[in-house]
């Protein structure tokens, strides 16, 4: 994995790009540190997926006649 600094970041920000949709990540460092990665959207996919599970999703999803054992009606 290639690592560059911020200025140098900056600079050639498109080759990143470029390289990134080749699934090349690539760190960048500032006085350095590392702070950031420019990865493939696939990789982001998998580390952060959009659809994240919402549990009042689920509980909104069940069947009305979903009875809990021990509620009231």
């Amino acid at each position: 994995m290639e690592t560059v600094n911020m200025s140098e970041a900056r600079a050639c920000f498109s080759a990143l790009v470029a390289a990134a949709e080749k699934g090349q990540p690539t760190l960048v460092s500032r006085l350095g540190k590392p702070c950031a990665m420019i990865v493939p959207v696939a990789d982001r996919a998998r580390l952060y997926p959009l659809e994240q599970p919402n549990f009042a999703d689920y509980l909104l999803s069940l069947p009305e006649s979903f009875r809990v054992e021990g509620s009231a009606d």
